[in-house]
């Protein structure tokens, strides 16, 4: 789903959308080193799990700050070089034709003192979880200043055309060095609308606009009946 977003080439007034150079390692960890190397990534890296199914362990990230550690972690897994963000991620959640934001802390800048410093491989929880809320934080407004409104709506345009999708949600970061540069870092097909404040009446109404849709095109109830199975 990333490579659609790359695929996209988002450019404008805006800003710009893009993915970070990633990596997909589907076996051979003592390999991960070499493969790093020849695809020219830079590090810190964040490795995520391929696979996502809902257990503890599909949930698990890390930071690599050297590549000869990332032997330690099983594949199959994507690595994916690490932006520094300020410390903030944004949400987006696309509902039909809507699209709601919410602040999220993420992992802090790293240095490069830092990273000449550290080795080794770390694990960090979810911090795009309800529990990392950042709304009611006293943030730096460079970092807590949401992404412009029409480009959140051509990104969301744009993957609903190229997914297929209604219901999904974007991780998206602004790169600290350059504010009119953004990076969707992780797409979640069908998420978890609980975490999001408000998000019944949002809800209420894309199914209500479904079934509006079903009902003229003479289809009435079979993708409405998907959702309300959801």
């Amino acid at each position: 789903m990333l490579q659609d977003v790359a695929d996209l080439n988002m450019h404008g007034c805006y800003g710009t959308v893009g993915v970070p150079k990633q990596l997909v390692i589907r076996e051979d960890s003592q390999s991960i080193p070499c493969e790093v190397a020849e695809a020219g990534l830079s590090l810190p890296l964040v490795a995520k799990p391929l696979v996502v199914d809902g257990s503890p362990k599909s949930h698990e990230l890390f930071l690599a700050y050297d590549r000869y550690s990332l032997v330690e972690l099983g594949p199959p897994l994507v690595l994916q070089e690490f932006v520094n963000h300020g410390g903030v991620l944004f949400k987006v959640y696309i509902i039909g034709d809507s699209i709601k934001v919410v602040r999220r802390f993420s992992l802090p800048n790293i240095s490069r003192r830092e990273l000449s410093k550290v080795t080794g491989v770390f694990p960090f929880p979810r911090v795009s979880s309800a529990a990392s809320s950042a709304e009611d934080a006293d943030l730096d407004p460079g970092v807590a200043e949401l992404p412009p409104r029409p480009l959140l709506e051509k990104l969301a345009k744009e993957l609903r055309h190229r997914l297929g999708l209604q219901l999904f949600n974007i991780d998206l970061i602004r790169e600290q060095a350059n504010r009119d540069m953004y990076f969707v870092i992780d797409i979640n097909y069908f998420p978890g609308y609980g975490k999001l404040p408000g998000y019944e009446h949002m809800f209420t109404d894309f199914l209500l606009s479904v079934s509006k849709s079903e009902g003229r095109t003479g289809t009435m109830g079979s993708k409405f009946q998907l959702y309300m199975q959801y």
